[in-house]
C-alpha cells in the first residue's frame, strides 16, 4: 500500500501551482445533506440561530482514494467571543458573559469529528462517514478547553452564561492527513499539540510541548512531551493549524498559526517569523524547526490591514519531500505560496528554542541581523482574483483528476455563512517542476 501511495505523491511532486491568470475553470460545491444541520440556539428574549456543522477546518487525500473525495476536519465545535453575543443570540453581551473573560459554546457537548466529503456533478458534495474522536474507553471528546497551567487558554460558558467544566482530553482538531495503514495525524490548536488518532478515530497518542504534560494526567490516552517546550508561548487561538506529510509517509509537517507571544503579546502583534516544524515518523521526534515570515498585511487585498497578526497559517500541504504549500490568509484574503526548505535554517535545538533569549525570535523581523535565513516562498495563487471564493479558507485538498479542492471554516455557522469547496482546474499543472 505505502507504494501506491508513494507513486501517487510522485506525481503531486512534478506539478507546478500556476499564477491565477494561467487556471482553468472554477467550480464552487455546496451541500444538502441532512447531516449539514447541527442544531438551533436560542436564549431567552433572543433570536434563534440556525447552526450548522464547519467541516473545513482541515482537508486531505491520499493518492488512491477515489478520485471525487477528500477527508476534511471540524474543531472544537460552534464557539464565539463575548464581543459577537449580540450579533449571534441577539441578547446583551452582558446577559450572557457578565463582564466575565469568557468564550461561549453554545453546543458544548460537539465532538470534533472527521468527515468524508464527496464531490457531485451537478455541483454539490455529500457529507458521509462520520467518525467522532475519542478516547481510549471510546468516549467521544468535545472541543471544550483543557485546563492549561503552562500555556494560556480560555474558559468556557453555554449559551445562557453557565460556566462550563474544563476538559483534560478535550481537543481542537485543526488539521488532518491520513496514513497508508489507515490511521490520521491531526494538528490540534490550543494545546498546542498534535495527535496520532486510529482509523476509527480514537486518539492513540497526543505529542504535547516539554514541560506540559501534567496538564494532560488523566486524559484516556497516551500523552508526550516531544514538541519544544517554548510552543506553550503560543497566542490563545493561534495555536497548531496544520498537517501534512512527505511522499514517503516517513515525515509530517506542521506550523504554529502565527509568531508565538514571546516574550509576550506586544512581540506576537509585531512579528513576522512563524514556525514550521518536521517530524521524522521513523525516529518519532523532530528533526527539523524552520522560520516561515509571513507576508505584510497590507497585501491581503480584499481586506489590507495595518496589523501584521491578521495574516495567519491555516493549512499545510506536501508537494513533496520537504517541498509544500502553505496557505496563508487573513479573514478575507487566501494566498498560497509554495515553500522549499532547501537552503534555510534549521533551528530545532538552537538558542531560539530557549524562551530566556533575548531578543527573542520574535522580535526581530529582519533575519540578516540574527544570521538567520527564512524558507523560499513562491506566491501561486490569490483569492483576490476569485470573486467566488470563500472567506476563512482552511483546507486543501488534491483530487484525483489534478484540481485542487479548497474549503472554508463557516464557524459552524455562527454567522450565516455557509461551507463551500471551491475547485480550480489547472491550478496545478504538470511536469513544470
Amino acid at each position: 500500500m505505502k507504494r501506491t501511495i508513494a507513486a501517487g505523491f510522485a506525481g503531486i511532486a512534478t506539478m507546478l501551482l500556476a499564477t491565477t491568470a494561467m487556471a482553468g475553470d472554477v467550480k464552487v460545491f455546496e451541500t444538502k445533506s441532512a447531516i449539514n444541520n447541527l442544531s438551533t440556539v436560542m436564549v431567552d428574549g433572543g433570536k434563534a440561530r440556525h447552526l450548522t456543522v464547519g467541516f473545513g477546518s482541515g482537508a486531505y487525500r491520499r493518492p488512491g482514494d477515489p478520485s471525487n473525495m477528500f477527508y476534511a476536519v471540524s474543531d472544537r465545535g460552534p464557539n464565539f467571543v463575548c464581543g459577537d453575543v449580540q450579533d449571534v443570540l441577539g441578547v446583551s453581551e452582558d446577559v450572557v458573559c457578565q463582564g466575565r473573560k469568557v468564550r461561549v459554546y453554545p453546543t458544548p457537548d460537539y465532538s470534533p469529528s472527521i468527515y468524508t466529503i464527496f464531490l457531485n456533478d451537478d455541483g454539490s458534495f455529500d457529507v458521509k462517514d462520520v467518525i467522532a474522536l475519542k478516547d481510549r474507553n471510546g468516549v467521544p471528546l468535545t472541543g471544550l478547553t483543557n485546563k492549561l497551567s503552562v500555556a494560556k487558554t480560555e474558559k468556557p460558558v453555554d449559551a445562557n452564561g453557565k460556566e462550563l467544566a474544563q476538559s483534560v482530553s478535550s481537543i481542537d482538531a485543526e488539521g488532518i492527513i491520513r496514513l497508508s495503514d489507515g490511521s490520521y495525524w491531526i494538528g490540534e490548536e490550543n494545546g498546542p499539540s498534535i495527535l496520532h488518532v486510529a482509523a476509527d478515530g480514537t486518539v492513540n497518542e497526543r505529542i504535547v510541548p516539554a514541560g506540559s504534560e501534567k496538564d494532560f494526567e488523566g486524559a484516556a490516552y497516551k500523552v508526550s512531551g516531544g514538541l519544544p517546550a517554548i510552543l506553550v508561548t503560543r497566542q490563545t487561538n493561534r495555536g497548531i493549524e496544520s498537517m501534512a506529510v512527505s511522499p514517503d509517509e516517513s515525515k509530517l509537517y506542521f506550523m504554529v498559526q502565527n509568531p508565538l507571544a514571546n516574550p509576550n503579546a506586544d512581540a506576537y502583534k509585531k512579528a513576522k517569523n512563524t514556525r514550521l516544524f518536521v517530524y521524522d515518523r521513523v525516529k518519532d521526534e523532530l528533526s527539523g524547526e524552520y522560520i516561515y515570515q509571513l507576508d505584510d498585511p497590507q497585501t491581503f487585498r480584499n481586506d489590507p490591514s495595518d496589523k501584521q497578526n491578521a495574516p495567519r497559517i491555516s493549512e499545510v500541504m506536501a508537494l513533496g519531500d520537504d517541498r509544500l504549500l502553505v496557505l496563508e490568509r487573513t479573514d478575507g484574503t487566501t494566498k498560497l505560496h509554495e515553500v522549499k526548505l532547501d537552503g534555510a535554517s534549521n533551528i530545532l535545538a538552537s538558542s531560539w528554542d530557549d524562551m530566556s533569549t533575548s531578543p527573542s525570535l520574535e522580535q526581530e523581523n529582519d533575519l540578516s541581523k540574527l544570521d538567520l535565513k527564512a524558507v523560499a516562498k513562491t506566491l501561486r495563487f490569490d483569492s483576490a482574483d476569485y470573486p467566488m471564493a470563500p472567506t476563512k479558507i482552511e483546507g486543501l485538498a488534491v483530487m484525483g483528476d489534478g484540481a485542487l479542492a479548497l474549503i472554508n471554516d463557516n464557524d459552524f455557522g455562527i454567522k450565516g455563512d455557509a461551507t463551500k469547496v471551491l475547485l480550480i482546474d489547472g491550478l496545478v499543472q504538470a511536469d513544470k517542476f
